[in-house]
Protein backbone atom coordinates (compact mmCIF):
# COMPACT_ATOMS: atom_id res chain seq x y z
CA UNK A 1 0.00 0.00 0.00
CA UNK A 2 1.41 3.38 -0.84
CA UNK A 3 0.07 6.97 0.55
CA UNK A 4 -0.81 8.46 -2.67
CA UNK A 5 -1.72 12.62 -2.14
CA UNK A 6 -3.81 14.26 -4.84
CA UNK A 7 -4.37 17.83 -5.54
CA UNK A 8 -7.22 18.82 -7.42
CA UNK A 9 -9.09 15.81 -6.15
CA UNK A 10 -12.61 17.47 -6.67
CA UNK A 11 -12.01 18.34 -9.98
CA UNK A 12 -12.51 16.02 -13.67
CA UNK A 13 -9.10 13.86 -13.54
CA UNK A 14 -8.36 14.40 -9.87
CA UNK A 15 -11.48 12.23 -8.76
CA UNK A 16 -11.14 9.87 -11.63
CA UNK A 17 -6.96 8.88 -10.73
CA UNK A 18 -8.34 9.08 -6.49
CA UNK A 19 -10.94 6.68 -7.33
CA UNK A 20 -8.25 4.69 -9.23
CA UNK A 21 -5.57 4.50 -6.67
CA UNK A 22 -8.70 3.34 -3.90
CA UNK A 23 -9.39 0.83 -5.54
CA UNK A 24 -5.93 -1.32 -5.00
CA UNK A 25 -6.28 -0.31 -1.57
CA UNK A 26 -3.70 2.63 -1.10
CA UNK A 27 -4.28 5.12 0.65
CA UNK A 28 -5.45 8.39 -0.61
CA UNK A 29 -5.42 12.03 0.76
CA UNK A 30 -7.59 14.11 -1.73
CA UNK A 31 -7.33 17.97 -1.55
CA UNK A 32 -8.74 20.45 -3.24
CA UNK A 33 -10.54 24.17 -2.54
CA UNK A 34 -13.52 24.39 -4.52
CA UNK A 35 -13.07 27.56 -6.16
CA UNK A 36 -16.66 28.65 -8.03
CA UNK A 37 -14.88 28.86 -12.03
CA UNK A 38 -17.23 26.26 -12.30
CA UNK A 39 -20.36 24.72 -11.03
CA UNK A 40 -19.40 23.93 -7.24
CA UNK A 41 -21.75 20.99 -6.81
CA UNK A 42 -20.28 18.90 -9.42
CA UNK A 43 -16.87 19.39 -7.41
CA UNK A 44 -19.35 18.29 -4.50
CA UNK A 45 -20.83 15.38 -6.12
CA UNK A 46 -17.51 14.21 -7.54
CA UNK A 47 -16.12 13.96 -4.19
CA UNK A 48 -19.23 12.14 -2.37
CA UNK A 49 -17.81 9.47 -4.81
CA UNK A 50 -14.93 9.03 -3.14
CA UNK A 51 -16.11 9.51 0.68
CA UNK A 52 -16.56 6.42 2.93
CA UNK A 53 -13.83 4.15 1.12
CA UNK A 54 -11.26 2.47 2.78
CA UNK A 55 -8.15 4.84 2.81
CA UNK A 56 -9.89 8.31 1.60
CA UNK A 57 -9.45 11.40 3.99
CA UNK A 58 -10.27 14.59 2.09
CA UNK A 59 -8.60 18.30 3.12
CA UNK A 60 -10.32 21.38 2.03
CA UNK A 61 -7.46 23.98 1.49
CA UNK A 62 -5.94 26.30 -0.90
CA UNK A 63 -2.43 25.00 -2.19
CA UNK A 64 -1.05 28.77 -2.85
CA UNK A 65 -0.92 28.21 1.20
CA UNK A 66 2.08 27.11 2.09
CA UNK A 67 1.96 26.47 5.61
CA UNK A 68 -1.43 24.68 5.15
CA UNK A 69 0.41 22.26 2.40
CA UNK A 70 3.37 21.82 4.55
CA UNK A 71 1.19 20.66 7.81
CA UNK A 72 -0.63 18.28 5.41
CA UNK A 73 2.54 17.02 4.45
CA UNK A 74 3.93 16.72 7.79
CA UNK A 75 0.71 14.65 8.72
CA UNK A 76 0.05 12.17 6.36
CA UNK A 77 3.78 11.80 4.96
CA UNK A 78 2.68 11.56 1.40
CA UNK A 79 5.12 8.93 -0.80
CA UNK A 80 3.77 9.97 -4.20
CA UNK A 81 2.28 13.27 -4.83
CA UNK A 82 -0.46 13.63 -7.76
CA UNK A 83 -0.58 17.31 -8.65
CA UNK A 84 -3.86 18.27 -10.79
CA UNK A 85 -5.09 21.37 -8.74
CA UNK A 86 -4.71 24.39 -10.89
CA UNK A 87 -6.76 27.09 -12.41
CA UNK A 88 -8.12 25.67 -15.98
CA UNK A 89 -9.20 27.44 -19.07
CA UNK A 90 -7.28 29.36 -21.77
CA UNK A 91 -10.76 31.98 -22.37
CA UNK A 92 -10.74 32.68 -18.23
CA UNK A 93 -7.03 33.90 -17.83
CA UNK A 94 -7.68 36.24 -20.06
CA UNK A 95 -10.74 37.72 -17.92
CA UNK A 96 -8.79 36.89 -14.57
CA UNK A 97 -5.09 36.42 -15.16
CA UNK A 98 -3.93 36.78 -11.68
CA UNK A 99 -6.06 33.72 -10.53
CA UNK A 100 -3.62 31.63 -12.70
CA UNK A 101 -0.35 33.31 -11.27
CA UNK A 102 -1.87 32.50 -7.63
CA UNK A 103 -3.15 28.63 -8.42
CA UNK A 104 -0.33 27.59 -10.81
CA UNK A 105 2.46 29.59 -10.11
CA UNK A 106 2.11 29.95 -6.10
CA UNK A 107 0.27 26.61 -5.82
CA UNK A 108 3.24 25.06 -7.60
CA UNK A 109 5.37 26.37 -5.51
CA UNK A 110 3.99 25.31 -2.27
CA UNK A 111 3.96 21.71 -3.77
CA UNK A 112 8.09 21.79 -4.90
CA UNK A 113 8.95 23.29 -1.03
CA UNK A 114 6.66 20.48 0.42
CA UNK A 115 8.63 17.45 -1.97
CA UNK A 116 11.47 19.53 -0.52
CA UNK A 117 10.97 19.47 2.88
CA UNK A 118 9.03 15.55 2.87
CA UNK A 119 11.07 13.78 0.07
CA UNK A 120 8.53 11.60 -2.03
CA UNK A 121 9.12 8.77 -4.24
CA UNK A 122 7.58 11.12 -6.96
CA UNK A 123 6.23 14.01 -8.12
CA UNK A 124 3.54 13.89 -11.05
CA UNK A 125 1.96 16.90 -12.10
CA UNK A 126 -0.33 18.56 -14.84
CA UNK A 127 0.97 20.35 -17.23
CA UNK A 128 -0.91 20.99 -20.60
CA UNK A 129 -0.96 20.91 -24.42
CA UNK A 130 -1.12 24.88 -24.40
CA UNK A 131 2.35 25.11 -23.95
CA UNK A 132 3.09 24.32 -27.90
CA UNK A 133 1.26 27.71 -28.15
CA UNK A 134 1.87 29.03 -32.45
CA UNK A 135 3.83 25.42 -32.70
CA UNK A 136 3.03 24.68 -36.33
CA UNK A 137 5.02 20.77 -36.65
CA UNK A 138 3.00 18.07 -35.85
CA UNK A 139 2.22 16.21 -34.15
CA UNK A 140 3.83 18.03 -30.88
CA UNK A 141 6.80 16.15 -29.77
CA UNK A 142 8.28 16.92 -26.21
CA UNK A 143 11.43 17.82 -28.00
CA UNK A 144 10.08 20.73 -29.51
CA UNK A 145 10.88 23.95 -28.31
CA UNK A 146 7.93 25.61 -26.27
CA UNK A 147 8.38 29.25 -26.05
CA UNK A 148 5.55 30.70 -28.33
CA UNK A 149 2.75 30.72 -25.67
CA UNK A 150 -0.49 32.49 -26.71
CA UNK A 151 -2.32 32.54 -23.07
CA UNK A 152 -1.38 33.07 -20.23
CA UNK A 153 -2.93 29.96 -18.78
CA UNK A 154 -0.11 28.28 -21.37
CA UNK A 155 2.56 30.34 -19.64
CA UNK A 156 1.79 29.10 -16.34
CA UNK A 157 1.90 26.02 -17.32
CA UNK A 158 5.34 26.40 -19.01
CA UNK A 159 6.31 28.06 -15.94
CA UNK A 160 5.35 24.64 -14.00
CA UNK A 161 7.84 22.59 -16.63
CA UNK A 162 10.88 25.18 -15.44
CA UNK A 163 10.40 25.41 -11.70
CA UNK A 164 9.58 21.21 -11.60
CA UNK A 165 13.30 21.05 -13.79
CA UNK A 166 14.97 23.64 -11.76
CA UNK A 167 13.69 21.61 -8.06
CA UNK A 168 14.82 18.22 -9.65
CA UNK A 169 18.07 19.66 -10.59
CA UNK A 170 18.66 20.93 -7.29
CA UNK A 171 17.03 18.78 -4.74
CA UNK A 172 16.71 15.83 -6.45
CA UNK A 173 12.90 15.43 -7.16
CA UNK A 174 11.67 12.56 -8.79
CA UNK A 175 9.55 14.16 -11.26
CA UNK A 176 7.33 14.24 -14.31
CA UNK A 177 5.10 16.58 -16.15
CA UNK A 178 2.27 15.80 -18.21
CA UNK A 179 1.09 17.68 -20.96
CA UNK A 180 -2.97 16.62 -21.23
CA UNK A 181 -4.30 16.74 -24.49
CA UNK A 182 -8.00 17.93 -24.18
CA UNK A 183 -9.05 15.48 -22.09
CA UNK A 184 -12.49 14.69 -22.31
CA UNK A 185 -15.43 11.84 -20.55
CA UNK A 186 -17.98 11.44 -17.53
CA UNK A 187 -17.49 13.48 -14.72
CA UNK A 188 -16.27 16.20 -16.96
CA UNK A 189 -15.66 20.25 -16.81
CA UNK A 190 -18.88 22.07 -17.63
CA UNK A 191 -16.34 24.92 -18.97
CA UNK A 192 -14.55 22.25 -22.00
CA UNK A 193 -16.49 22.43 -25.18
CA UNK A 194 -17.83 18.86 -25.30
CA UNK A 195 -19.84 19.35 -22.08
CA UNK A 196 -20.88 23.26 -23.38
CA UNK A 197 -22.13 21.80 -26.96
CA UNK A 198 -23.88 18.66 -24.83
CA UNK A 199 -25.50 20.72 -22.63
CA UNK A 200 -26.83 23.15 -25.70
CA UNK A 201 -27.58 20.69 -27.92
CA UNK A 202 -30.02 19.18 -25.09
CA UNK A 203 -31.57 22.61 -24.75
CA UNK A 204 -31.66 23.80 -27.84
CA UNK A 205 -29.75 26.44 -27.37
CA UNK A 206 -27.29 27.76 -30.31
CA UNK A 207 -23.46 26.20 -30.00
CA UNK A 208 -20.31 28.40 -30.98
CA UNK A 209 -17.73 27.02 -33.54
CA UNK A 210 -14.76 28.47 -33.78
CA UNK A 211 -13.10 29.32 -37.24
CA UNK A 212 -15.97 27.67 -38.68
CA UNK A 213 -15.21 24.07 -37.26
CA UNK A 214 -11.64 23.32 -38.60
CA UNK A 215 -9.76 23.70 -35.39
CA UNK A 216 -8.68 20.69 -34.66
CA UNK A 217 -8.19 18.59 -31.06
CA UNK A 218 -6.57 15.42 -29.78
CA UNK A 219 -9.59 14.66 -27.71
CA UNK A 220 -8.21 11.67 -25.08
CA UNK A 221 -10.33 9.96 -23.02
CA UNK A 222 -10.02 10.09 -18.75
CA UNK A 223 -9.74 6.06 -18.86
CA UNK A 224 -6.39 6.69 -20.78
CA UNK A 225 -5.43 9.70 -18.90
CA UNK A 226 -6.06 7.82 -15.35
CA UNK A 227 -3.97 4.35 -16.54
CA UNK A 228 -1.17 6.37 -17.53
CA UNK A 229 -1.08 8.59 -14.42
CA UNK A 230 -1.41 4.53 -12.56
CA UNK A 231 1.53 3.55 -14.58
CA UNK A 232 4.09 6.77 -14.32
CA UNK A 233 3.10 7.07 -10.34
CA UNK A 234 5.49 3.64 -9.52
CA UNK A 235 8.21 4.38 -12.30
CA UNK A 236 10.15 7.32 -11.01
CA UNK A 237 13.31 8.99 -13.22
CA UNK A 238 16.19 7.58 -11.75
CA UNK A 239 18.64 10.04 -10.07
CA UNK A 240 21.34 9.34 -13.02
CA UNK A 241 20.76 8.12 -16.36
CA UNK A 242 23.59 7.31 -19.10
CA UNK A 243 22.86 9.02 -22.06
CA UNK A 244 19.54 10.92 -22.78
CA UNK A 245 17.41 7.77 -23.80
CA UNK A 246 15.23 7.52 -21.03
CA UNK A 247 11.74 8.42 -22.64
CA UNK A 248 10.78 11.70 -21.48
CA UNK A 249 13.74 12.90 -19.92
CA UNK A 250 14.28 16.66 -19.87
CA UNK A 251 18.28 16.68 -18.92
CA UNK A 252 19.66 13.26 -18.47
CA UNK A 253 21.40 14.34 -15.35
CA UNK A 254 18.02 15.75 -13.89
CA UNK A 255 15.11 12.82 -12.55
CA UNK A 256 12.45 15.06 -14.35
CA UNK A 257 10.63 13.59 -17.57
CA UNK A 258 7.74 15.27 -19.78
CA UNK A 259 5.52 13.55 -21.12
CA UNK A 260 2.60 14.18 -23.58
CA UNK A 261 -0.61 12.43 -22.96
CA UNK A 262 -3.30 12.57 -25.64
CA UNK A 263 -5.33 10.28 -28.09
CA UNK A 264 -2.37 10.30 -31.22
CA UNK A 265 -5.87 11.54 -33.61
CA UNK A 266 -6.75 14.63 -33.94
CA UNK A 267 -10.29 15.27 -35.01
CA UNK A 268 -12.14 18.77 -36.53
CA UNK A 269 -14.37 20.11 -34.16
CA UNK A 270 -17.08 19.77 -37.38
CA UNK A 271 -16.65 16.34 -37.17
CA UNK A 272 -16.37 16.08 -33.27
CA UNK A 273 -20.15 17.90 -33.13
CA UNK A 274 -21.50 15.64 -36.30
CA UNK A 275 -20.51 12.69 -33.65
CA UNK A 276 -22.69 14.22 -30.99
CA UNK A 277 -25.72 15.09 -32.66
CA UNK A 278 -25.38 11.60 -34.15
CA UNK A 279 -25.82 10.07 -30.02
CA UNK A 280 -28.18 13.29 -28.53
CA UNK A 281 -30.24 12.06 -31.49
CA UNK A 282 -30.43 15.87 -32.00
CA UNK A 283 -29.44 18.26 -34.50
CA UNK A 284 -27.25 21.36 -32.90
CA UNK A 285 -28.36 25.15 -33.79
CA UNK A 286 -24.38 26.09 -35.01
CA UNK A 287 -23.47 29.74 -34.85
CA UNK A 288 -19.95 29.71 -37.01
CA UNK A 289 -17.50 32.42 -35.93
CA UNK A 290 -13.52 33.09 -36.06
CA UNK A 291 -10.63 31.72 -33.72
CA UNK A 292 -10.68 33.06 -30.75
CA UNK A 293 -7.77 34.86 -28.94
CA UNK A 294 -5.71 32.54 -27.40
CA UNK A 295 -7.00 29.29 -28.76
CA UNK A 296 -4.50 27.15 -31.54
CA UNK A 297 -5.78 25.61 -34.69
CA UNK A 298 -4.76 22.11 -34.11
CA UNK A 299 -3.36 19.78 -31.36
CA UNK A 300 -1.64 16.81 -32.14
CA UNK A 301 0.16 14.42 -29.59
CA UNK A 302 3.53 12.27 -30.36
CA UNK A 303 2.85 9.98 -27.83
CA UNK A 304 5.96 8.01 -28.84
CA UNK A 305 7.76 8.49 -25.07
CA UNK A 306 4.83 7.75 -23.11
CA UNK A 307 4.45 4.71 -25.07
CA UNK A 308 8.05 3.18 -24.32
CA UNK A 309 7.47 4.32 -20.81
CA UNK A 310 4.54 2.58 -19.58
CA UNK A 311 3.28 0.93 -22.77
CA UNK A 312 0.85 3.43 -23.44
CA UNK A 313 -1.83 2.56 -26.18
CA UNK A 314 -4.82 4.64 -26.16
CA UNK A 315 -7.96 2.11 -27.44
CA UNK A 316 -11.03 3.95 -26.62
CA UNK A 317 -12.18 5.68 -29.87
CA UNK A 318 -14.51 8.90 -29.82
CA UNK A 319 -17.64 7.71 -30.66
CA UNK A 320 -17.41 5.13 -27.62
CA UNK A 321 -15.86 7.76 -24.76
CA UNK A 322 -18.45 10.06 -26.04
CA UNK A 323 -21.37 7.84 -26.16
CA UNK A 324 -20.21 7.25 -22.37
CA UNK A 325 -19.70 10.80 -21.37
CA UNK A 326 -23.42 11.24 -22.34
CA UNK A 327 -24.79 7.98 -20.85
CA UNK A 328 -23.69 10.16 -17.17
CA UNK A 329 -24.76 13.53 -18.48
CA UNK A 330 -28.27 11.70 -18.64
CA UNK A 331 -27.82 10.22 -15.56
CA UNK A 332 -26.50 13.03 -13.60
CA UNK A 333 -28.41 15.94 -14.72
CA UNK A 334 -31.84 13.85 -15.36
CA UNK A 335 -35.12 15.91 -15.16
CA UNK A 336 -33.13 19.18 -16.10
CA UNK A 337 -32.55 18.30 -19.64
CA UNK A 338 -34.39 19.82 -22.41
Amino acid sequence: MTRILITGAAGFVGRAVAQRFLAEGHEVAGVDCFTSYYDIALKEARVRTLEGQAGFSFHRLDIADGAAVSALFQAFRPEAVVHLAAQAGVRYSLENPRAYTQANVEGFLSILEACRAHPVRHLVYASSSSVYGANTKVPFSEKDAVERPVSLYAATKRANELMAQSYSHLFRIPASGLRFFTVYGPWGRPDMAYYKFTKAIFAGETIDIYNHGQVERDFTYVDEVVEAIHALVGRPPADVVEGDEAPGRVDPSVPHCIFNIGNHTPVPVGEFVAILERLIGKEAKKRLLPMQPGDVLKTYADVDALRRAVGFAPRTTLEEGLARFIAWYRDYHGNKLG
